[in-house]
Formats: C-alpha cells, structure tokens, sequence
C-alpha cells in the first residue's frame, strides 16, 4: 500500500480544512466598506427631476518655460493636471436654491427642479474648493483641485 501513495497523500487529511475555509469565505463580505460607494439619494429612480447639462474641464498650471521650451514633462494629458472645472448649467434656478454637496470622489447637487450625482473621474480635495455661480449664463462653476499622487510628471 505504501507504492499507491503520492504525495498528495502526504500528511494528515485535508477535506476539513477546505470545507472550514470555504465556510468562512461564504460568511465574509465579497465587498469592503471602501469599494463600496455608500452615497445615498442617487437610487431613486422615480424622482421627477431632471438632470442638468455639465462639462468636466480639466485646467493645467502651466508658465511659459512649460509652453515655448518644453522643460517640464508635463503634456496635454489629464494626467498632467492639478484642477478640474465642472460646468453645470442650471437655467429658472436661484442660487438660494442650490445644494451642493462634494465627497472624494462623488459632486452631489440638488435644486428644487435639478438633480445630478456625478461620479468625478479623479478623486479630489474636498475641503479647499470654489463654487461660484453666473446669473446671466445660468451656470454654476466648480473648480476642485485634484488629488494626485507624486510621481515624474507631478512634483508638486
């Protein structure tokens, strides 16, 4: 009997151990609380209101070594980017009407006739941004200011 054996065979058995670990995966959650968005209010799908019109501009600082010598190794690419700019337009609306609200990743704004979460493609510094708000274009502007990690292309 010894000549039938392989070597998975070798040691005690293990049918236990992969049913206790199967077990404990069923129990564990598939998801983390951080892969997760929790932003609540954008699942109601029966809210009349109406998403607005918007643009997300992505804005450069750039000096003119950057432009005419090309010293730095920055390029036209969001990658190379430090703010972004969203554009929402808003027409009937008063700026007293406005809620907005901006996570890391999540731009949530509320009128009385508009609704839209927007998912923002980069995270940003929620704590430092600028809202400002143009009565004669109906428009309200956000200028957030990106979070970026340091490598070869952003320094500072």
């Amino acid at each position: 009997s010894v000549a039938r054996q392989g070597p998975g065979q070798i040691g005690p058995p293990k049918k236990q151990e992969q049913e206790d670990k199967v077990a404990s995966q069923r129990d564990e959650d598939k998801w983390t609380e951080e892969e997760v968005s929790t932003v609540s209010g954008f699942d109601d799908r029966w809210d009349p209101r109406e998403q607005p019109e918007y643009q997300i501009i992505f804005k450069q600082q750039v000096t003119a070594e950057d432009v005419f010598l090309g010293m730095s190794r920055k390029d036209p690419s969001t990658a190379c980017c430090e703010d972004m700019l969203i554009k929402i337009s808003l027409p009937d609306t008063d700026i007293l009407d406005i809620t907005l609200d901006i996570k890391e990743k999540f731009l949530d704004l509320q009128t009385p006739k508009y609704k839209l979460g927007l998912h923002l493609p980069h995270p940003v510094d929620n704590k430092n941004g600028k809202a400002c708000f143009n009565s004669e274009k109906e428009a309200l502007e956000v200028t957030l200011t990106m979070k970026r990690t340091l490598d070869f292309i952003n320094f500072a």
